[in-house]
């Protein structure tokens, strides 16, 4: 029996191992799986080291891959003695780190002080620390026996070498302090796989998230000096091929795509030019597809087009606020003669003005327009327009009179490159407008009841021949048009009447909406309209107006008053109806919006009207409505408004129904 104890110890104080493992790149793309475990070659340790371990006689552990961990393990069971007493770690120690903590390298151990000492965890723990990334394949842990019993396990590892500095080429659309902003918190570490990795992910989505979606990081390299030199694609464009246009000639679809051979792809632009081509009404549908040119790396662009037919007859039938039931027939060609042009002539007769009060005469409303659109006159942000149109209408502005007018006008329109969301107009123009009496009978007695003599009625009946201009700003940042969620839309204009034989004005008005998503498909807004006269005695036909569909709701048109100006406000809650989106994917349905609204509003410089039919100047209403958007007509309003304010006498407590087509404010 003690021959074999003998024998055991022998066996256990001489089993030194010695191991040797080929060294390992710095800094590699190609992450090996693990480390191979070898026992060839003693490890380097300094003299006190090695007279400590001859003493002790100790072995050292190296990583080594699971399976082989396994094997070794089954060995060792294999050939298992009979057992002997366990070994505790009393310390654990950290040797050859100069940049990365102790205590991180520590937190990925298991092994820890006061637990079993286990060759397998140990050599788990090893492959743990190399995958961190900040050291070379040279890992192993010295076991060395301890004073008191136990063992101090001695990790000893070899950090890559430093990143000195970064070098960034071939960015051209993302500056360079931009690109170093994601990898100068690396500088001064240790060189590692994962974090240029990581760095590359976020600078790819760096350029996707500004449209830049080609975008890739090419190449990574080291040089001697701890330099990484970075190399990107940004993806630039090598031709842009159209197809698919058979009418529509090729210099008018190109003019509407803004990317160009030579420039670098940008997603956010495309689909931009998409929504360009799909607004000429020239096609039903615009793909685009991307293909590397092999000869050149760079990226070839097709946009498949599917022209739609778009001479179109028209004949309609529907109902308006300002034209009753009304029936209409038109001719419109959104592509004339191939150039992307937009002809339309429109002849509309309805039954009159509904939901009006006995200030307005009932009549037929007859309209006939022209109308002429280049929407790129000379350059691709410049459209001009022409437009003619004849007018015979009971006036909502002048009570009991029959409003003629009849004129024309240009209106040049410019976008501004330097703010993609501002563009200018100005129109120029000239107008008749004839106002004559309606009903005298009823007039006179209107006037008799409130006092007035009749001679003022000529007040009323003022219209001339004028020459008009008009300049206007608009800055939009909509979204989408339909359903808009988010946005600004503001518009200020400048309308200059010059009489001919008739007195001049001026006036300037404007509107300021804000949208604000709420949820995930819900819209407050805002708006503020206001305007005013500035200079000229304005004759009622062009008063400003309080009232209708277009802007106090629960009123009539016209009916809250008519003035020299006017402020207003509205806030509107705007939401889908519940649950139709989860019952149907119908476009029409999902485009239904319900609606809770507030108006307010007050006119300023009483009128003659408003004296003739005591109208109060000011409201202010709440109600409910629905907003229908109907493909090719536009956006339909249904509201129900109760006001709050003086209605001049009449009874308005159960509500009053308005409609109207287009937008609102």
């Amino acid at each position: 029996m003690r021959s074999i104890k003998k024998l055991l110890l022998i066996y256990t104080v001489l089993g030194v191992l010695f191991a040797q493992q080929p060294s390992y790149a710095a800094f590699n793309f190609k992450f090996p799986k693990f480390f191979k475990f070898k026992k060839e070659k003693k490890i380097e340790q300094t003299q006190e080291e090695q007279s400590e371990n001859v003493e002790n006689f100790e072995e050292e552990i190296i990583p080594q891959e699971e399976s082989a961990v396994e094997e070794n393990e089954a060995d060792s069971t294999a050939e298992s003695t009979p057992e002997v007493d366990a070994v505790y770690i009393r310390q654990v120690e950290i040797f050859g780190n100069n940049i990365i903590e102790t205590s991180f390298i520590k937190d990925q151990l298991s092994a820890k002080e006061g637990y079993l000492y286990d060759r397998k965890t140990i050599s788990a723990d090893l492959n743990k620390i190399y995958k961190t990334g900040y050291f070379t394949q040279n890992i192993r842990a010295v076991p060395l026996r301890a004073e008191g019993g136990g063992i101090r396990l001695r990790i000893i590892v070899e950090e890559n070498p430093p990143i000195k500095g970064f070098t960034v080429e071939g960015n051209n659309v993302v500056a360079t302090r931009d690109i170093m902003s994601i990898l100068s918190q690396y500088e001064g570490q240790p060189q590692n796989i994962l974090n240029i990795n990581s760095a590359i992910e976020q600078i790819q989505e760096m350029y996707s998230m500004k449209g830049y979606i080609l975008a890739r990081v090419m190449s990574v390299q080291d040089d001697p000096d701890g330099i990484v030199n970075i190399t990107v694609d940004e993806g630039v464009i090598n031709d842009v091929i159209v197809e698919g246009n058979y009418k529509t000639r090729d210099f008018i679809v190109k003019r509407n795509i803004l990317l160009e051979p030579g420039t670098v792809y940008n997603e956010n632009i495309m689909r931009d030019d998409i929504l360009r081509l799909m607004g000429t009404q020239a096609f039903k549908d615009v793909k685009r597809d991307i293909e590397m040119d092999p000869k050149t790396g760079r990226y070839n662009i097709t946009v498949s087009l599917d022209e739609q037919r778009t001479g179109k007859i028209s004949l309609g039938v529907g109902v308006d606020s300002t034209s009753g039931f009304f029936g209409s027939v038109g001719f419109s060609e959104n592509n004339f003669r191939g150039l992307g042009q937009k002809l339309s002539i429109n002849f509309m007769a309805g039954t009159g003005i509904l939901m009006n009060d006995s200030s307005i005469i009932d009549r037929p409303n007859l309209q006939a327009e022209l109308g002429f659109l280049e929407p790129h006159f000379k350059s691709e942000n410049q459209s001009l327009g022409f437009r003619a149109f004849i007018r015979n209408f009971g006036s909502y502005q002048v009570p009991l009179a029959i409003e003629k007018r009849y004129g024309a006008d240009i209106t040049f329109t410019r976008r501004f490159k330097a703010f993609k969301n501002l563009s200018g107009s100005i129109s120029f123009g000239g107008e008749s407008v004839d106002l004559e009496e309606g009903d005298e009978w009823k007039a006179r007695q209107v006037f008799a009841g409130r006092g007035i003599d009749f001679s003022r009625r000529s007040e009323q009946l003022d219209g001339g021949v004028y020459a008009k201009i008009s300049p206007a700003l608009t800055y939009d940042t909509r979204d989408t048009i339909v359903n808009t969620r988010r946005g600004i839309l503001a518009r200020i204009c400048l309308e200059e009447s010059i009489g001919f034989g008739s007195d001049s004005f001026g006036k300037l008005y404007g509107v300021l909406k804000k949208f604000i998503p709420v949820g995930r498909k819900s819209t407050f807004v805002i708006a503020a309209r206001g305007g005013g006269k500035l200079h000229g005695d304005m004759p009622e036909f062009a008063a400003f107006a309080l009232g209708g569909p277009y802007s106090i709701r629960g009123f009539n048109i016209s009916e809250v008053g008519t003035g020299n100006g006017f402020m207003m406000g509205t806030a509107e809650f705007r939401t889908p109806i519940p649950f139709m989106d989860r019952l149907t994917t119908n476009t029409f349905l999902n485009n239904i919006r319900l609606a809770a609204f507030v108006d307010a509003g007050t006119i300023f410089g009483d009128s003659l009207t408003n004296e003739l039919y005591d109208r109060p100047g000011y409201a202010i209403t709440a109600g409910v409505g629905l907003r229908v958007f109907i493909p090719g007509l536009g956006p339909i309003n249904l509201d129900y408004a109760i006001p709050f304010t003086n209605t001049g006498g009449k009874d308005r407590s159960n509500g009053f129904f308005t409609f109207g087509m287009g937008e609102m404010y």
